[in-house]
């Protein structure tokens, strides 16, 4: 499209409306850009200082807030008063989050004052309830040019603003005060197309800021790399980065490896050709940075300059973040960029990832679930990992509105198993139309930018929804069990409990198996007692109350060994007499352990003492020792002893009475 013919649309949308501007002007946008971007044949300068500062635009209408099923997009390039600025332009949105206190967002982009003229400066906000609603107190510096914002913040929470400010160099802004107020700017070296990132790992590199830019547009020749071991207080002499990665991100991984992405940009612009590049040594400070490798990896096609939906800009950059979660993924390095692949999609969203720090990759994996060969533009491909390793990729996608590539909406996708697998593509923006509100430059810049945490993810992009080029804050949340309310909203209100405080629903921890449940009471068990502290809960601890780790239970019968009376006997002490049923014949009478002479579960009474237990006693209650057993009449029964002594009796006293007769006799 005409450059007056952009700046006349921008215009009629303010008295025809979008959808009479979109409709008048869709057939010369059909004509015009319905083609793949090519690489210039010379290298290509995306930004540099150009028209002189035109009049600002003053009128203003209500910030805009925008809504696509469950996802909220809310306008942060507001006018000082919290209003729509009318005719001016805002683009290329970077964003920092404070890892002390989430609430706290910081949004810097492109602002052009007016569409006038592409100036630009260094436009910024702040919201400090998690993006809800966004403060502008005005650009960083007045009537002075910058583009190219990179935010990020540090450990203590500190932010960040990274600007190119001419053609050949860069400076740092940082603010401690989460947005309201910015110290002055320090020379940062830099060039065209920077990138920033800041070590938050903790190890000896944390704190230290890093930053590359492109190769023929900058500072320093070849040497397009440098950094801060001082919080930002002065940066560096720049070095040579092998394969010099531009038009790309950086990344620092948990043990504190710089990763650096982009084209190859030695002779010249590479586009397709996708490389990586790592330092080990770049977070200490007493050593001179050096990578120790730059390699080519296979993004399934090259990257794109140009055409289609954002004609004189990158259709995105060269992603690269690294896992931090501390599980079975952690390290892993991954790549994403939107290429240009065989055939006859334009653009698509392609995936790589490392699992040995960048050395090989898998092959690349396509994103967006779009049919084949049907002509859609998946641009601004822009990627982020959360702490527990989840995945999350946006980009913009003109799949709805094909063969035409001038309305796209903001797409999502995300992945739990380190790429494998990828949700279904969700729009989560409305439609808009990206050839609306150029300031003198025919793009919506060049990249969005993406922060990802447990819960979901935090986005910056570009749109044009009021006709206009405005910046908007969209926050992503997970919505695991796919009820259309994200995790984090379900769990505030009160409509799904989180016991773990991780900002995911129980039953989602559950059913992903990030938390088991032993019992099945639908609450994860690290949330359960635990009461001898072996690691398992009571209520699935075999024996709770005496540490047993491996819960070794030889019998199988429930009871940990540790605790269990009988360890090899399954059925243990069935009738608790102490004895266990493998060693008790009796195991169902507590009061015996052998069957006497009654048998078990019979009490062997021996009421007359005779040592016969009366169930098998002929005469109970009589002395069979001195009764006979057959004691008819109870009549003694004699025994041989006791006929010995009966008749000893006898003798003695037949003796006595025959001896007093005999002495009477005499």
């Amino acid at each position: 499209m005409k450059r007056k013919t952009t700046l006349l649309a921008s215009i009629l949308v303010m008295t025809l409306g979008y959808d009479a501007v979109v409709r008048a002007d869709r057939e010369e946008d059909q004509r015009s850009h319905e083609q793949v971007a090519v690489a210039p044949a010379a290298p290509a300068q995306l930004e540099g200082p150009g028209n002189a500062p035109g009049v600002p635009a003053t009128a203003e209408s209500p910030a805009a807030v925008w809504t696509r099923g469950r996802f909220t997009s809310v306008q942060a390039n507001v006018s000082l008063s919290g209003g729509n600025i009318i005719g001016d332009a805002a683009n290329e949105p970077s964003l920092a989050i404070d890892p002390t206190n989430p609430d706290i967002i910081v949004i810097g982009w492109r602002q052009f004052d007016t569409i006038s003229s592409n100036f630009r400066e260094a436009g910024k906000a702040y919201s400090h309830d998690r993006g809800a609603t966004w403060t502008n107190t005005g650009v960083l510096q007045n009537n002075v040019f910058r583009s190219d914002p990179v935010l990020d913040a540090d450990s203590n929470g500190t932010i960040f603003y990274y600007s190119l400010s001419t053609l050949s160099s860069c400076e740092t802004f940082r603010s401690a005060t989460g947005g309201v107020s910015w110290l002055a700017p320090v020379p940062a070296f830099g060039g065209d197309k920077a990138w920033m990132v800041v070590d938050r790992t903790g190890g000896i590199g944390d704190g230290n800021i890093y930053a590359k830019w492109q190769t023929f547009f900058g500072c320093c020749g070849s040497r397009t790399f440098t950094r801060s071991t001082d919080g930002g207080l002065s940066f560096e002499f720049p070095l040579t980065v092998p394969l010099g990665p531009s038009f790309g991100t950086l990344a620092v991984g948990p043990d504190g490896a710089v990763y650096a992405a982009g084209i190859e940009m030695v002779n010249f612009q590479n586009f397709s050709s996708i490389v990586i590049a790592r330092s080990s040594n770049a977070q200490d400070a007493g050593a001179v940075p050096t990578f120790e490798f730059s390699r080519q990896v296979d993004m399934g096609g090259s990257l794109g300059l140009g055409g289609g939906p954002n004609p004189a800009g990158l259709l995105g950059q060269v992603w690269v973040a690294v896992d931090h979660s501390g599980g079975p993924t952690h390290g892993n390095v991954y790549m994403l960029s939107s290429v240009n692949p065989p055939g006859a999609d334009p653009l698509d969203v392609m995936f790589s990832r490392s699992t040995d720090r960048g050395e090989t990759w898998t092959p690349p994996v396509r994103i967006n679930d779009d049919a084949f060969g049907n002509g859609a533009w998946q641009w601004f491909g822009t990627m982020s990992v959360a702490p527990n390793g989840r995945i999350d990729v946006i980009w913009n996608d003109t799949r709805s509105e094909l063969p035409n590539s001038s309305f796209s909406e903001l797409y999502y996708a995300y992945s739990e198993d380190a790429g494998d697998t990828w949700s279904v593509n969700e729009p989560v923006s409305p439609q808009f139309y990206s050839l609306f509100g150029w300031p003198q430059q025919n793009k919506l810049g060049d990249y969005y930018h993406m922060i990802s945490d447990n819960d979901g993810a935090s986005v910056a992009y570009a749109a044009t929804f009021t006709g206009g080029q405005d910046v908007y804050f969209l926050r992503i949340g997970v919505d695991c069990n796919g009820n259309d309310i994200a995790d984090e909203d379900e769990v505030a209100d009160g409509l799904a409990t989180d016991c773990n405080d991780n900002g995911v629903p129980d039953e989602c921890d559950i059913a992903g198996g990030s938390s088991t449940d032993c019992d099945a009471d639908v609450v994860p068990d690290e949330c359960g007692g635990d009461t001898d502290g072996d690691g398992h809960i009571d209520n699935c601890d075999n024996c709770p109350f005496v540490a047993n780790e491996n819960q070794a239970d030889v019998d199988l019968d429930g009871v940990g060994d540790v605790c269990d009376p009988c360890p090899v006997d399954a059925l243990d002490d069935r009738d608790g007499d102490g004895v266990c049923d493998s060693d008790d014949p009796c195991f169902q009478d507590p009061l015996k352990i052998d069957p006497g002479q009654c048998g078990c579960g019979v009490e062997d009474v021996d009421e007359d003492g005779d040592g016969v237990a009366e169930c098998v006693d002929l005469c109970p209650g009589v002395d069979d020792r001195v009764f006979g057993p057959e004691c008819a009449g109870q009549i003694p029964a004699v025994s041989t002893w006791g006929l010995v002594v009966f008749t000893l009796v006898l003798l003695t006293g037949g003796k006595i009475f025959f001896r007093r007769r005999l002495l009477r006799a005499s």
